[in-house]
């Protein structure tokens, strides 16, 4: 066990380089200037298309700009554009956009009912702007589970990676974390490759050779700019139907709100197989539905929700990823890196790591004013502790706690994280409704560990994050005397949740994991398919209305989500399109 100077020199060392906080590195903004793309207070009051897309995220944007290849869409983001937020544009403003609270952060945060705080995205681009950049496709297997075409999600996730995947350069760190995983017996060595395969590989990412970030939002390039109308800070209130008796509903609009309040409607043009697409995300997506009054009769009646129909399954089925991570302080000076390395065990978790001199940090102050440190979505004063309750961060405690951080030398926040998520999972929860406003984020549930399954891959996976510290490789990247166990100690000790702590966490894996457990933005579910929507993501039980996103997803698709979910995008754009040329007796086309 550490001594009380080792644990809160440790403590301090993670609370600085929080992974959650370096992980949330946003996109370094293009120069896109779409001419398609207005603020909503600019829409006219109503409006007519082929298609009506809610969400200009992962999945949004392709399958928008395959959609306006042929047909008249309108394309409803609720944030802003990720090209003119300079935060989102630099690397270094990392923190400070995780930080923002207000109502026009790229990042929304909340706090699951469970106590992991976390974010859901609110900007062109969707979470693509805020994640660590990883870019990896999902197994063969994946894919042939859920019916997909293998040959066409392939040209898919191809005209994906055509804008937006890279391969990275490693460095000093991240070579020696690699070097750990094969020397801890995570074979065969893959080298770098966007497939999932079993053993050590590069993965693709997003950042390009000069650092700076492509999103989702680049996918917009594709577009046919007579074809598109991309509507930014529009907050969509609820879908339309027509609901007649005896008959299914046919949803035939939306509502929406621009950042002036005026409310606009949005109409689908009269003609066969035109649709509203849902494409809001886990988190939105089944909100929208019950908002619409498609969702369990008597949780919507209990807010006054005029019910279209009784749907249980919507909300259900909420899983997100279980995080859980290990701060190794390095005697070595370290390179700025997100996830490039990924080991893909036979014990059904994945192991990945970020590292980075000073990751977190950004001294301020000018004149005689005295420098200080943001410590960003962990500052004392801004950060993950601002969501613990008031009695528990007087005043006082926080300029204590500020004021100790930043008498430390920088030597102290040098080091990396390597981290273990796991397969799946299995354990399930559920989303509710906290009132009618759209802007304001339902209640989630994702009931972490509660299958014994996920415990056991998460134990099976520190285990092997072990071995990787106790490696050879990795041994210029380790302080001699800072033991396993200290390290489980001091990452036990800071307060990346608001879960209550427990004295065997340095001992027991199992009680680490539930304690320490944190979000890697991997959450999915709440409109799965065959629950929700059938195999081509019609909403089942309407008419005119599908949900293409993460939040139909029964499990998380490879160790990162985000390549499958801007594939799934264009894959579903390419097949809607060749459906109804079908329909219409042209045959199939290649876009």
């Amino acid at each position: 066990m550490a001594s009380d100077m080792d644990t809160t020199r440790a403590l301090a060392i993670f609370a600085a380089t929080s992974l959650v906080a370096m992980l949330a590195c946003v996109q370094g903004a293009g120069d896109e200037s779409y001419t398609f793309m207005r603020d909503a207070a600019q829409a006219p009051q109503v409006s007519y298309y082929d298609y009506i897309i809610v969400g200009g995220g992962t999945a949004g944007c392709p399958l928008a700009a395959t959609l306006s290849q042929r047909f008249r869409v309108l394309l409803l983001e609720r944030g802003g554009s990720p090209y003119d937020d300079e935060r989102i544009g630099n690397m270094t403003h990392f923190a400070d956009t995780l930080s923002d609270t207000s109502p026009s952060s790229p990042a929304q945060r909340f706090v699951s009912e469970d106590g992991v705080v976390n974010s859901r995205p609110r900007v062109l681009g969707g979470g693509s702007c805020i994640n660590a950049g990883f870019y990896t496709r999902a197994s063969d297997e994946y894919v042939r589970g859920l019916g997909w075409d293998l040959e066409a999600t392939t040209a898919a996730y191809r005209w994906v990676e055509d804008v937006v995947a890279f391969q990275p350069e490693l460095g000093p760190w991240q070579s020696a974390l690699e070097r750990g995983l094969l020397e801890a017996g995570i074979a065969p060595q893959n080298g770098f490759t966007f497939d999932h395969l079993g053993g050590t590989k590069v993965g693709g990412s997003i950042f390009d050779a000069e650092g700076r970030r492509h999103t989702a939002a680049d996918l917009l390039r594709y577009a046919r700019a007579d074809g598109l109308d991309v509507l930014l800070r529009a907050r969509v209130a609820k879908i339309l139907f027509n609901v007649r008796v005896g008959r299914r509903p046919v949803a035939n609009g939306v509502v929406f709100h621009d950042s002036e309040g005026q409310m606009h409607k949005a109409y689908l043009s009269s003609g066969r197989g035109n649709e509203i697409i849902l494409s809001a995300g886990a988190m939105g997506s089944p909100q929208l539905l019950m908002l619409s009054g498609v969702g369990p009769a008597d949780h919507l009646r209990s807010f006054g929700i005029t019910l279209v129909l009784n749907q249980s399954a919507v909300g259900q089925g909420m899983s997100d990823n279980p995080m859980n991570a290990i701060y190794v302080p390095s005697p070595s000076p370290v390179e700025v890196s997100l996830i490039q390395v990924v080991g893909i065990t036979e014990v059904g978790s994945y192991i990945e790591g970020a590292s980075g001199a000073n990751w977190g940090i950004r001294r301020s102050g000018s004149g005689g004013d005295r420098p200080h440190r943001n410590f960003g979505m962990f500052s004392p004063q801004t950060g993950q502790l601002a969501t613990v309750p008031p009695k528990q961060r007087t005043p006082e405690a926080i300029a204590r706690a500020a004021e100790a951080m930043s008498q430390l030398d920088d030597t102290a926040f040098r080091g990396g994280f390597i981290l273990e998520k796991i397969l799946g999972p299995l354990s399930t929860g559920h989303l509710e409704l906290r009132n009618r406003n759209p802007d304001d984020n339902p209640s989630v549930t994702f009931n972490y560990f509660a299958h014994p399954e996920d415990l056991r891959r998460c134990v099976a996976g520190l285990s092997v994050i072990e071995r990787v510290i106790q490696s050879e490789a990795f041994a210029n990247f380790t302080y001699p005397y800072f033991s396993v166990e200290t390290l489980l100690n001091m990452t036990a000790g800071f307060p990346v949740n608001l879960r209550p702590r427990h004295d065997n966490d340095s001992t027991s894996l199992e009680q680490f994991c539930k304690d320490t457990v944190m979000t890697i933005w991997h959450y999915h579910g709440g409109c799965q398919v065959n629950r929700v929507v059938d195999g081509e993501y019609r909403v089942i039980g309407v008419d005119a209305l599908r949900v293409i996103d993460g939040s139909t997803f029964n499990a998380s698709p490879g160790t990162n989500p985000q390549a499958t979910v801007m594939m799934l995008g264009r894959y579903m754009g390419v097949k809607i399109q060749n459906e109804r040329l079908g329909n219409e007796g042209f045959g199939k086309r290649n876009l």
